[in-house]
């Protein structure tokens, strides 16, 4: 299985602000999503799942979660389907919240 990269909030931040081509996906519940958002994630829901399945293996996939826990399970969930192009976002939301942008409330 191929490793999965551990990326910070600012090198998030970078990728997005470069326009790197990636997919983010945000693996909180509904209730935490409702608390605070990354604005380009998109929530890993059933459908999620079913475009990523869709991908070229080599897709830039990142996960976050609250605070990178659940998003490298996440992560190595498609890196034993054969994606090999995955990274988990150090620190998740909370880190997003501390070094990125401090409107993204706290919890």
């Amino acid at each position: 299985m191929p490793p999965i990269r551990q990326i910070t909030a600012p090198e998030l931040k970078t990728m997005l602000d470069d326009k790197i081509p990636l997919q983010l996906f945000d693996v909180r519940t509904d209730g935490e999503r409702a608390i605070a958002k990354i604005k380009e994630a998109r929530h890993l829901d059933p459908a999620a799942v079913h475009d990523i399945e869709a991908l070229p293996r080599d897709t830039l996939l990142v996960f976050h979660c609250h605070h990178g826990m659940r998003s490298q399970a996440a992560a190595q969930r498609f890196a034993a389907q054969g994606f090999t192009n995955l990274c988990n976002l150090t620190g998740g939301i909370e880190a997003w919240s501390v070094a990125v942008d401090p409107s993204v409330r706290r919890y």
